[in-house]
């Protein structure tokens, strides 16, 4: 359908409809407006006889009896501490033999507590030629640690996956999905090559930039002291491979009264819909993409989610230029077409 039709048939449909003159009036001026609109992202935008590239990842977070402990409010709990076991004990075996069946090495970001208290787990992950990456010890928020103290848990988990792998790990994801204002240094000066932890995108990874300041509003004051723009810092050589709320199986399906209930109860069928709906935004849009999905055994291990898994990857399957990856994989690719 040429512009001209699709125009026409607006204005059909929306006089039809009872909409507004005015609106109507802007509405058949937008492909016009659009071919004035430019993102950072143009370079990837899908394009007519396009070759697509899409990469995917399940990136899977060990969060265990480490997350109980440090983040979901359950440190008290023996209740919370088996689920914990859970997800290591039964969870990490189901992910992994969804994975063996698909034919894919996915990415596993493992806290440090987590690799010492499920050796035998963390070795048919390696095994099965899956990437390990750090995630903390304790599941720690960087933000409320000292330089030092984030320093000595980096180096902890890097050691231990060193261990594992023979190697040190490339990619970090930070407990919390948050930084401190030391953590890019601090991955920098270990040679880290991405993290996957922040949102500055949804698809398209990008380099990490030091020095974010906002100012936020204190009412005590004159508006003077806060009306002031959010400032970045110079692009590090920091890879981000973009992670996204949206993307996350642990909100909607993973209940904890602790933190005043919430999750567990969504219907993995709404949830998958609006993974695919993601999926077929991004696929439509963008020629070379990547969608980088998170789940935790502990969650998505369960029999539920691990059906509406098994038909996301159907429907991604399903289409053309599409490569399931590890995250290292992903970063890697990135660097070269940047180079």
């Amino acid at each position: 359908m040429s512009i001209d039709d699709s125009r026409r048939k607006l204005l059909k449909t929306g006089l039809m409809a009872g909409a507004s003159l005015s609106l109507l009036a802007a509405a058949w001026s937008l492909p016009a407006i659009a071919g004035k609109i430019t993102t950072p992202t143009d370079r990837y935008r899908a394009r007519p006889g396009g070759k697509k590239e899409i990469y995917v990842c399940f990136g899977v977070h060990i969060d265990a009896v480490s997350g109980w402990i440090g983040t979901y409010g359950g440190q008290d709990s023996i209740r919370d501490i088996t689920r914990g076991l859970f997800s290591g004990e039964v969870g990490i075996p189901r992910l992994l033999m969804l994975f063996a069946r698909w034919g894919v090495q996915q990415t596993f970001f493992a806290p440090g507590h987590s690799i010492e208290t499920f050796p035998e787990q963390m070795k048919m992950i390696a095994d099965g030629g899956h990437e390990i990456g750090a995630h903390g010890y304790t599941h720690e928020n960087p933000a409320s640690m000292t330089r030092q103290q984030e320093a000595t848990v980096l180096d902890k988990s890097v050691a231990l996956i060193k261990n594992i792998t023979g190697q040190a790990p490339t990619g970090y994801v930070a407990p919390f999905w948050e930084f401190s204002k030391n953590t890019i240094s601090l991955l920098l000066e270990r040679d880290f090559i991405y993290d996957h932890s922040m949102m500055q995108h949804d698809f398209i990874p990008y380099r990490l930039r030091k020095n974010l300041v906002w100012k936020k509003i204190n009412y005590k004051k004159a508006p003077e002291a806060w009306m002031i723009p959010t400032t970045q810092g110079p692009e590090t050589k920091l890879l981000e491979i973009p992670a996204s709320w949206y993307m996350d199986d642990l909100p909607p399906f993973q209940f904890m009264d602790h933190l005043g209930g919430g999750g567990g109860y969504s219907d993995p069928y709404v949830i998958e819909k609006m993974w695919k709906d993601r999926f077929d935004w991004m696929y439509r849009e963008y020629d070379y993409a990547v969608y980088t999905l998170t789940i935790h055994p502990g969650v998505s291990g369960q029999a539920q989610n691990l059906l509406a898994l098994e038909r996301l990857y159907d429907h991604i399957h399903g289409h053309n230029g599409v490569k399931f990856t590890t995250i290292n994989e992903i970063a890697t690719d990135f660097s070269r077409r940047t180079a």
